[in-house]
């Protein structure tokens, strides 16, 4: 099979689209002939080791996993040793390691039924920013009826889906974004958005029951400073702002992680692990309506490195999405 391989740490150069054998399930996994994989903000830290002390993690002279990509969405060749819950020719999306391919073998754990009447490329951009969303709006930040939730990022793969969330959860919603993608986010529900080159968020006088920081630019103190008396900040991912190459958004997110333990209660630094029953909510909210995927853009396979390049600018709309089967004949 066809895949993105890379034998050491880079630009998206260091990647090579080249022939490797295909996976066999182990027990409790199952063999996914890839339709569509997601590009993450995740797949080019990896890609580039960054931040360095991640390393220590992901393999310190080369990345332990050799093919990129997280999120996927196909059908079942094959199934392993103990799987019942799904079985060869199920539509099914998820998390793996090892997307940008044709096939991937993925943990039961982290597979479920792809949404009825939802196609494959949004399927596979739905996994690891919808839970990620989930997690961040409804367990951590509790977001409820009546609820202020502020959605920092909120034009980008995670936001888009928090925005979608915190609304059918009844909050209202406030979405900081750049100029071009105002619309977009009203669009997915938020009663008001903020262009942050205009405003600063910060300095307002409104006050949240939820700040949701995606972009990991501002200081706690900022962002702690907007929140209501029993307000829940919430931190996830981010750029380099913080920590440089070294520490990167983990910078934010140690200094994050130890107050909330020692200080702050209301801090929550959230940890995305894929889960099938994550999934599954997920699942019926694509299928009654209540979360829709935004694709910002698409590309082919064997243009995964493009794709990582344009992620890694740092201003992607929404979700990118790969398609990993060939192109129909005329």
């Amino acid at each position: 099979m066809r895949a993105w391989t890379q034998e050491r740490y880079g630009s998206a150069d260091a990647l090579e689209f080249a022939e490797v054998e295909r996976p066999v399930p182990g027990a409790r996994e199952v063999l996914v002939r890839v339709h569509a994989a997601a590009v993450n903000a995740a797949d080019w830290h990896l890609m580039r080791g960054d931040p360095y002390v991640a390393r220590f993690a992901l393999g310190l002279r080369r990345p332990k996993e050799r093919i990129r990509g997280r999120d996927f969405a196909g059908v079942v060749e094959a199934v392993g040793d103990g799987v019942t819950e799904l079985r060869t020719g199920d539509e099914v999306f998820g998390e793996a390691p090892g997307t940008f391919a044709e096939y991937v073998c993925a943990p039961v754990a982290a597979t479920e039924l792809k949404p009825a009447r939802t196609g494959f490329a949004e399927a596979a951009a739905i996994p690891l920013a919808g839970n990620t969303a989930l997690i961040g709006v409804r367990d951590l930040g509790r977001a409820r009826p009546g609820a202020r939730v502020l959605v920092n990022g909120a034009s980008g793969g995670v936001g888009t889906f928090a925005v979608q969330l915190a609304k059918a959860l009844g909050a209202e919603v406030t979405g900081v974004c750049g100029p071009r993608n105002g619309q977009l986010v009203l669009g997915l529900g938020a009663d008001r958005v903020v262009d942050y080159t205009r405003e600063d968020f910060t300095a307002s006088q409104d006050r949240y029951d939820l700040v949701f920081d995606l972009v990991g630019n501002r200081s706690l103190g900022e962002l702690r400073r907007i929140l209501s008396p029993t307000g829940a900040l919430v931190l996830s991912g981010g750029g380099v702002f913080e920590g440089g190459s070294v520490f990167g958004p983990m910078g934010l997110l140690l200094k994050g992680r130890l107050l909330s333990k020692i200080s702050d209660r209301r801090l929550h630094v959230l940890t995305a692990q894929p889960r099938r029953e994550n999934l599954a909510v997920l699942r019926e909210f694509a299928e009654s309506g209540v979360i829709a995927p935004v694709i910002g853009r698409t590309y082919p396979l064997a243009e995964a490195d493009r794709a990582l390049r344009y992620v890694e600018e740092g201003h992607a709309r929404a979700k990118v999405v790969l398609s990993c089967l060939p192109p129909s004949g005329p």
